[in-house]
């Protein structure tokens, strides 16, 4: 039997919104690829902004909530790294951008352990 949340579905207000963040991080993966630092920073706030309001709309569905909170931290380092990359030299810096993307680890493994827990709970 499907556990509740799995009931429920997107509407697709939010999936137009998932596509159209995919646009954003494209592009601005692709400024930073061609090193077009004006560009590339400013992709960074619909990126992020779309990452964070999909979270928002799909909060009341558990997995969702949760593989979003991991790509909101993902596009965080993402962009972290990106400008490290743009405006120093020091290739330590880059390495902060594991913090986020930890963050977004444990949000994944505490979802899929969730989910093992309750399919072989006594």
């Amino acid at each position: 039997m499907p556990q509740k949340e799995e009931l429920y579905s997107i509407p697709l207000r939010f999936r137009k919104t998932e596509n159209l963040h995919i646009v954003f991080w494209l592009l601005k993966d692709l400024c930073w690829v061609m090193l077009w630092r004006p560009l590339g920073l400013i992709m960074i706030v619909p990126t992020i902004a779309a990452a964070v309001l999909i979270t928002w709309q799909t909060r009341a569905i558990k997995s969702e909530l949760l593989h979003n909170i991991a790509v909101v931290c993902w596009i965080f380092a993402n962009a972290y790294w990106m400008v490290t990359e743009f405006f120093f030299e020091d290739d330590s810096l880059r390495y902060y951008a594991v913090i986020p993307f930890v963050l977004g680890i444990i949000a994944i493994a505490y979802y899929y352990l969730g989910v093992l827990f309750n399919r072989y709970k006594v």
